[in-house]
C-alpha cells in the first residue's frame, strides 16, 4: 500500500467484519515531537487471545474465501519501517484499538494520502455504521463524526452524493488549515 489512508481502510474494514457499528480513526502528528500515531478503535465482536497470538501473521486470518490477511501485517510493517510499531488491544465481545506509532520525520513515513476519499467511502458503503475521524497537528485539530452530523441533519444516512461530496470537501479543508501533513486533496487527485 502507498499511502497510510488505505492501511487505514483496510484495519476499518476489519471492524466491520467484527460487526462493529462503531468505528474511530485518530491520527495525532506533531513534528516538534517525531510523532505520527493512528489509532482505530471499535466496538465490535473483538480478538480471541487465540488468534492475538498471530494476528499479526499474514498467514492467520478468519476470512473464509481468501487465507491471507494482510492489514494488520502491512500496517505493522509500516510502523516498524520508521523505528516505530503496533500495539493491539482487544477484548472478545467489546471491541479493539489498533494504534500504529510511527515516526513523522523518517524518510519511509508513507504519506496519508486520501483520506478524506476513504472516509466518504465508508460512509456510503456502511450508512448503519457510525463514522469518527479526528486529525491533531502542531498548528490545530479537527475531528468528524456521522453520529453528530446525522442528528444535526436529522437523518438516518449521509448517502446523498452532494452530502458525501460536502464532507470530503469539509475534511479536506479542515485538514490543510491545520496542516496535516502527506495529504492527497481531491486537488492533487485531478
Amino acid at each position: 500500500m502507498k499511502e497510510l489512508s488505505l492501511n487505514i481502510l483496510d484495519i476499518v474494514q476489519n471492524s466491520i467484519r467484527a460487526k462493529a457499528d462503531l468505528i474511530s480513526v485518530e491520527i495525532r502528528e506533531s513534528v516538534t515531537t517525531d510523532v505520527y500515531n493512528i489509532t482505530i478503535t471499535d466496538n465490535g465482536s473483538g480478538i480471541s487471545k487465540d488468534l492475538m497470538e498471530n494476528v499479526t501473521d499474514p498467514f492467520i486470518t478468519t476470512r473464509t474465501k481468501r487465507k491471507m490477511g494482510l492489514g494488520l501485517p502491512l500496517l505493522k510493517y509500516h510502523a516498524e519501517i520508521t523505528g516505530g510499531g503496533l500495539e493491539i488491544i482487544s477484548e472478545e465481545k467489546k471491541g479493539t484499538t489498533v494504534t500504529a506509532i510511527l515516526s513523522n520525520k523518517h524518510i519511509d513515513r508513507q504519506p496519508l494520502g486520501a483520506i478524506a476519499s476513504v472516509v466518504m467511502l465508508l460512509i456510503a458503503a456502511n450508512p448503519g455504521i457510525n463514522f469518527s475521524y479526528s486529525h491533531r497537528t502542531d498548528n490545530g485539530s479537527f475531528s468528524f463524526s456521522t453520529l453528530e452530523v446525522k442528528e444535526f441533519l436529522e437523518t438516518d444516512t449521509l448517502n446523498e452524493r452532494d452530502l458525501l461530496k460536502d464532507i470530503g470537501n469539509l475534511i479536506d479543508e479542515n485538514l490543510k488549515q491545520i496542516e496535516a501533513s502527506g495529504i492527497f486533496t481531491k486537488e492533487k487527485q485531478e
